[in-house]
């Protein structure tokens, strides 16, 4: 029989026993954001999202110097050592090409040997983002964590992206630099450098970009916080490779848009300036004339956010034509603008291939100006008014000339909380159903949120059977019950059926 004291005891190391058997399954257990590596091949956070988080920052194995073909990977089940390199190398570019090499390679590499020796091509490696682990805001790593964050981009920069052409680098705080100079020391291919949510970029990390990279043509920087003259300094010495610039508003934007004018990047293509809502707001002096005669080839233009002013015609001609390629224009914007009719005619004077037109917050810009743009073919226009202080409150017309003019290749259009008639609305809508009540193949999202239009107008625009997307939220002339957003052609259905009996309802009494 045993001893009350012996089955204590006996009960207490069972109980330590299930205690360290749990403590140890849970230090054993990945949680779901890291990748299950062995002790000696340690990765550090990986994101979820796409794009902007889809990104890993891997740790340095073992010791510095080790390369990272030579890490152990999980046990090989049969199956995946049968599949032919050639097959299995054609579906890691699949995925690549859809989801980036970083996570991906990263998560194949450690199925089997065969797995890991096919992720290690380094044509699969061409596009790749790397973004830093989440931290509390303001929270520093410990020394001996960067130091490992530092000695594995390094490996993973050297053995890994010899031929990358897209790096993408998010939200990292420090070493910025060591990156890039990295960056430029080994991937003479890079095409496309994309810099989000960056602190500590400086000139010298530019310019050695600019010297090592010479096929480099796409460079983003916005939300990054750049170093005063790097942004001029790099377009000033290497801006005639750049076919793609996005950059956020800074103090240097001014000298910045002078230069470009000026001929720094004859072969842009696109062009993106933004301003984050919370930054105070700052006057940029757009040179538009110089713009169209130093960027022949512009194709697209956006102005997101940014309140400014277009410089007065120069009293010299300056040999531009518009932009006769450009095919989308971007004025957004939640604050004061001064878009008016004649600067919106200065912009698209020979823009006939223009196909996005987006306005929204440009209250000063006319139905009668639009119309006479040269424009023949929009496809998406955007002329809603979200903020309340630029809201209309008086009634105006004109939304007929529009749909008039582009209700044959409308497949967006945007008139939030703008002030037109009841009568205007009407025949607007009318229009894009072609006059014939039958509608048409082009139109798909339509926004009427805050406008005056009527119950019959929304009848008849219902038969445009491509429409997959409306808005009648806060409709005051609408229906009680019928005030919503609608999506899919079956709910569009629901709401013409809806519809029609409130009409008929309402005959009736």
């Amino acid at each position: 029989m045993m001893s009350p004291t012996r089955g204590k005891h006996s009960a207490k190391r069972g109980r330590a026993t299930k205690r360290s058997r749990n403590r140890q399954q849970s230090q054993n257990a990945a949680p779901s954001y890291y990748i299950h590596h062995t002790d000696k091949d340690m990765l550090l956070l990986i994101s979820s999202n796409h794009d902007l988080d889809e990104t890993v920052c891997v740790r340095k194995r073992c010791r510095v110097g080790t390369s990272m073909d030579k890490g152990a990977v999980t046990t090989d089940f049969g199956w995946g050592s049968i599949i032919p390199v050639e097959i299995l190398h054609r579906v890691f570019r699949f995925l690549v090409d859809s989801e980036g090499a970083v996570p991906v390679l990263c998560r194949l590499s450690q199925v089997c040997s065969l797995w890991r020796q096919v992720a290690s091509s380094l044509d699969l490696w061409r596009r790749v983002t790397v973004s830093r682990c989440w931290v509390l805001p303001g929270a520093k790593d410990k020394p001996k964590i960067q130091k490992r964050v530092t000695e594995t981009m390094e490996a993973l920069i050297q053995q890994r992206l010899p031929q990358v052409s897209d790096f993408s680098l998010h939200q990292w705080k420090s070493s910025v630099s060591f990156v890039l100079q990295n960056l430029s020391q080994s991937c003479p291919l890079l095409t496309s450098l994309t810099l989000s949510h960056c602190s500590q970029v400086t000139v010298e990390d530019l310019l050695s970009i600019g010297r090592c990279c010479p096929q480099i043509q796409n460079l983003n920087l916005q939300n990054s916080k750049v170093q005063l003259n790097a942004v001029y300094r790099f377009l000033e010495m290497f801006g005639a490779r750049l076919r793609r610039l996005f950059l956020s508003y800074s103090v240097q934007m001014n000298t910045i848009m002078a230069g470009i004018a000026s001929g720094w990047c004859p072969e842009l293509r696109l062009l993106e300036v933004d301003l984050p809502l919370e930054s105070v707001i700052m006057d940029l002096q757009l040179p538009i004339e110089g713009l169209q005669a130093s960027c022949p080839s512009l194709e697209v233009l956006r102005l997101l956010n940014v309140s400014w002013q277009a410089r007065p015609v120069p009293r010299t001609s300056t040999g531009a034509s518009g932009f006769p390629e450009l095919q989308e224009l971007c004025l957004a914007t939640s604050r004061y603008s001064s878009v008016n009719d004649n600067v919106c005619q200065r912009l698209l004077k020979d823009s006939s291939k223009l196909r996005v037109l987006d306005l929204r917050g440009c209250y000063k810009i006319s139905p009668k100006g639009l119309s006479e743009l040269p424009c023949t073919d929009v496809e998406h226009l955007f002329l809603g008014l979200y903020c309340s202080t630029m809201v209309s409150s008086s009634m105006v017309s004109g939304s007929h000339l529009l749909t008039r003019k582009w209700g044959h290749s409308l497949q967006e259009l945007d008139l939030t909380s703008q002030g037109y008639t009841e009568e205007d609305l009407a025949q607007a809508l009318h229009n894009l159903t072609g006059g014939s009540g039958a509608g048409n193949d082009t139109l798909r999202s339509l926004n009427l949120s805050g406008t005056r239009a009527t119950p019959h107008a929304v009848r008849d625009v219902l038969s445009c059977q491509a429409l997959t997307h409306l808005d009648l939220s806060s409709c005051r002339n609408i229906p009680r019950g019928l005030k919503r957003v609608y999506r899919g052609r079956e709910d569009l259905e629901l709401c013409l059926a809806d519809l029609t009996k409130k009409l008929q309802e309402a005959e009736e009494q």
